[in-house]
């Protein structure tokens, strides 16, 4: 059923179509749940999640409207954003924390007395890019609002995860942990042509069988197609602007570099024809000298002595 056009086995989990169909049905409920406990690692264990509306509105029509890739809450009620990152964007960051702001907004109680008291909020970003502005090697992150004094934990009910993909090098041998091995199928599924013998977890099993595009209905595969197409266009348009950019820089560089060769020439160059100029006015004026001694009687070594000319040179007069 897989089209000529397509020559993977398994979709592209950073196309929109993919990464909801895998992490954003209920059908697939299990795969994000067995994601979400490998990305907590212990420190929570969620055993059910409610899909949420993915589409907000603010408290006005003419406020601006978020749509969320995934949006859900344990059975816990504390909420879950996740966001795939396709391409860099300048703002990410801001634009998480706004996010953040729907899910901690919507646990307001309308009509009654209410005590401010908040469900946790999970906003968890997950990139295609490297930030700019994190030196750091490590490839995940976690933010709370921490006291920057003692450097503790100020309020724990607010967590953003990022991770960044670009920065995850660990190959199938090199996997310790079950979230090094979704972080390896995030990044990798779509160039396997087969199942890695190291995810051997019952959750593999469920997303692989999800993952696998000769399974799709004619509407998934038309769907998954036109979502790889946006996918390869923001790509190509990312990639132009980059080699655009380069290509500015590097002429713009060539400029500078001829401008600034330029200068340091002719300032070298005045340097050297002053230096030039000079050691011949010097030459020129003890000639002078030297002739007249020379009239005077004075004897070739004597003249010599004194003006620092050569007897050939003195002889020559």
């Amino acid at each position: 059923m897989c089209s000529e056009g397509l020559r993977e086995r398994y979709v592209n989990p950073y196309t929109d179509f993919a990464f909801k169909l895998l992490f954003g049905t209920d059908l697939n409920k299990e795969i994000l749940i067995g994601f979400l406990n490998a990305l907590f690692d212990g420190k929570q264990v969620i055993e059910d999640v409610t899909y949420l509306n993915t589409e907000h509105l603010g408290s006005k029509e003419t406020d601006r409207r978020a749509v969320f890739d995934v949006y859900c809450e344990n059975e816990k009620g504390e909420k879950i954003l996740i966001e795939m990152q396709r391409g860099e964007q300048q703002f990410f960051k801001d634009r998480s924390i706004y996010y953040a702001t729907y899910p901690i907004r919507e646990q307001a109680i309308k009509g009654e007395i209410w005590d401010y008291e908040l469900k946790a909020v999970y906003v968890i970003g997950i990139l295609n890019f490297a930030l700019d502005d994190v030196s750091s090697s490590s490839f995940r992150h976690e933010v709370k609002l921490m006291d920057t004094t003692t450097h503790e934990v100020f309020f724990d009910k607010l967590t953003f995860v990022y991770l960044e993909m670009p920065k995850f090098h660990k190959t199938e041998q090199e996997l310790d942990t079950l979230f090094d091995k979704w972080m390896f199928v995030l990044k990798n599924l779509a160039r396997l042509m087969e199942r890695p013998t190291a995810l051997q977890e019952r959750v593999f099993n469920r997303l692989f069988e999800a993952a696998e595009i000769a399974q799709f209905s004619k509407e998934n595969l038309y769907a998954y197609e036109e979502s790889l197409k946006v996918y390869r266009d923001w790509n190509n348009v990312i990639d132009t602007a980059i080699q655009k950019g380069i290509a500015r820089g590097m002429e713009e560089g060539l400029v500078k570099g001829m401008e600034e060769g330029l200068a340091k020439g002719m300032e070298e160059g005045i340097a050297k024809g002053m230096e030039k100029g000079i050691a011949e006015g010097e030459w020129m004026k003890a000639q002078t000298i030297a002739g007249n001694l020379k009239n005077a009687g004075l004897s070739i070594a004597e003249i010599a002595k004194v003006t620092g000319l050569s007897e050939d040179e003195i002889n020559s007069l």
